[in-house]
């Protein structure tokens, strides 16, 4: 498995074409996207293992997958993109969900709604919360829902535009400033060095006006 945090450097989103997996229930929790039983890392990686630990596998241990979860089914196997009800990743604040899902390789959810946090929690690692309608995402849930339909899905962020193996489109919603950042790799860092001449600038200044706070 690539390594998705190997150097500081986010991914860019501009356009990706992967399998969806449908996950049609409303309000998952961060907790269940990885229960705090699984957080045994103080580094991002090596938590994809636990990813929906509660619903992959049969017993606390990993033992054995459970065959009626989505992400153990053959059809969706190589998954890179999650359909999935409103208020997805509401819950506790912890980073580690997102960093769950993109380790295991999630570049992109769509849903209605996301939890807050959640939401600008995927945006500074990289990964896309493309927002549509509750009757959209029924929509595209019902179609790669069904084994007879080719369920890979190509997502522009440029366009902000999902189009499904039919040939069907669906505009999704992302503000501004997110979409900017996903479209350029920045993250919090990347965003503050775009102001580095500025920041520089302040520093002489501020060093001539109060030269007794650098002594």
């Amino acid at each position: 498995m690539r390594d998705p945090f190997a150097g500081r450097t986010m991914r860019k989103f501009r356009q990706h074409v992967g399998i969806a997996a449908p996950l049609p229930l409303p309000n998952i929790d961060t907790d269940t996207i990885i229960p705090s039983r699984e957080m045994k890392h103080v580094s991002k990686t090596g938590l994809a293992l636990g990813l929906f630990s509660g619903w992959r596998y049969l017993n606390e241990k990993k033992e054995e997958a459970n065959p009626k979860f989505v992400l153990n089914q053959p059809r969706y196997k190589e998954t890179t993109i999650l359909v999935t009800g409103e208020n997805f990743g509401c819950g506790s604040s912890r980073e580690h969900a997102v960093w769950a899902l993109l380790e295991y390789g999630i570049r992109a959810i769509v849903a209605p709604s996301f939890g807050r946090i959640f939401l600008t929690n995927c945006v500074r690692n990289g990964i896309l919360p493309a927002a549509i309608n509750e009757n959209q995402s029924l929509d595209i849930l019902g179609l790669i829902t069904d084994k007879n339909f080719d369920n890979r899905i190509e997502i522009d962020l440029e366009k902000n535009l999902i189009t499904l193996s039919n040939g069907k489109n669906y505009q999704f919603q992302l503000n501004s400033a997110d979409r900017e950042n996903l479209l350029n790799g920045w993250d919090m860092i990347d965003k503050t060095l775009l102001n580095q001449k500025e920041i520089i600038e302040f520093e002489r200044r501020d060093q001539s006006d109060r030269p007794w706070q650098y002594r």
